[in-house]
């Protein structure tokens, strides 16, 4: 299927004189004003009709790459299945729960090929709360600007669950680390067709990472369930790898495979793709590093964008996230309809746990002459969300303040 450029709603609606200086004030750096068309392509009518009659806006179906719509998203702090972000790279495999096994291979003592039951059984069970995102969550503002490749996100390909299963460290000491040992590789059982050969989604991280486990924190787990109950196949059934502060590429679904390594994965989405770069020449990708923490970011969610709201004080609601950074956490999320001239402070209404989004409530006064409202979020450390963020060619990382159009009376 052909993956079109789609817009985020915050523009569908402006005048090309507003959709400029919208453009000017919404958190797009680094790709001067060379604005896109507002449209680069059209959704198949039985995609726009699924938009229409459920809560997730479906960008493609084959494989699967879907996103909640931001007034659904945050209704709740624990982000149910069914309203969770899908990003795939290929179909769903199939794979017989019974008959699955994980190896672990590479530089350790001993090679292990285990089982779901012989998982369960030999090492202990636990479960952590934490925030997934994708790398390329917001990228349809990046397409604002200039436009860039990839699923075209709005700002719903995030979600906050409880993933259920075992650490990764556990397993890695089961199979002894040898000294040299600085990687950890994962590879999925999907079948994705790159370069006239099939290759599966891999993911790397330190060992170090994978090792650190803190109390209620692991550095890595190997998940079995997802809020309770057992994988969804759109989620990584049976087992999928789970990395909290990381961006969600490196939580591998399906995984079938673990090496150790003295060096990151030579996988085509560690090696080549999810990196920063601006120019795309040979000696920048090659130069620049892979992804693995996200940014500090919040987005509003309710009003949605276009609302028409009355002049007075208005109820905004949306989300915050902490940088990935061990540790962080989000100190204040401000609300502005003057263009950032004056801040209002939410209210936080969710925990606070370390890499996990927050929920957040203002009432904010809005005049009959604003067009727009705004959210920024700061975290413990003093660290504010940037107002501009860098454009890239690949779309990743968007963290500008987030911007929504009303039409106030």
């Amino acid at each position: 299927m052909h993956t079109t450029h789609q817009l985020n709603p915050t523009a569908l609606s402006l005048s090309e004189s507003n959709r400029r200086q919208f453009l000017r004030n919404a958190g797009v750096a680094g790709a001067g004003l060379a604005v896109a068309p507002l449209f680069s392509g059209n959704r198949s009518a039985a995609m726009a009709a699924e938009d229409a009659a459920g809560n997730m806006i479906i960008h493609t179906t084959s494989p699967l790459n879907s996103e909640p719509k931001l007034d659904v998203l945050t209704e709740s702090w624990i982000t149910p299945v069914e309203s969770f972000y899908v990003r795939s790279h290929a179909p769903n495999p199939k794979i017989d729960p019974a008959s699955f096994r994980l190896t672990v291979e590479g530089l350790v003592d001993k090679q292990l090929s285990i089982s779901l039951a012989e998982l369960n059984g030999m090492f202990e069970s636990t479960s952590v709360v934490a925030t997934m995102t994708c790398a390329g969550n917001r990228r349809s503002e990046h397409s604002l600007i200039k436009p860039v490749g990839g699923v075209p996100w709005q700002a719903g390909a995030i979600g906050n669950a409880r993933w259920f299963g075992v650490r990764l460290s556990e397993v890695l000491k089961k199979a002894g680390l040898k000294e040299n040992a600085k990687h950890v590789w994962f590879e999925g059982l999907d079948e994705i067709s790159k370069g006239g050969g099939t290759i599966p989604f891999g993911a790397s991280i330190p060992v170090t990472k994978a090792m650190t486990d803190k109390e209620g924190m692991p550095g890595a787990l190997l998940t079995t369930k997802m809020n309770d109950q057992p994988l969804t196949p759109d989620h990584g059934a049976p087992l999928r790898g789970v990395v909290p502060g990381y961006v969600g590429a490196r939580s591998v679904k399906w995984l079938g495979k673990i090496v150790v390594s003295d060096r990151p994965s030579p996988n085509h989405y560690v090696a080549t793709a999810y990196k920063l770069v601006q120019e795309g020449t040979p000696v920048e990708w090659d130069e620049s590093g892979p992804i693995y923490r996200f940014p500090l970011n919040s987005v509003i969610c309710s009003p949605v964008a276009n609302s028409k709201v009355a002049a007075g004080q208005v109820s905004v609601a949306g989300y915050a996230l902490p940088p990935g950074q061990p540790g962080a956490s989000i100190a204040k999320v401000e609300v502005s309809s003057d263009e950032g001239r004056t801040w209002t402070v939410a209210k936080i209404t969710s925990p606070l746990r370390e890499h996990c989004w927050v929920l957040w409530k203002a009432d904010v006064k809005v005049t009959s002459a604003a067009n727009e409202l705004i959210v920024r979020a700061i975290d413990a450390q003093g660290r504010t969300q940037p107002q501009h963020a860098d454009w890239n060619m690949k779309g990743y990382m968007f963290n500008g303040w987030y911007h929504i159009p009303i039409d106030a009376s």
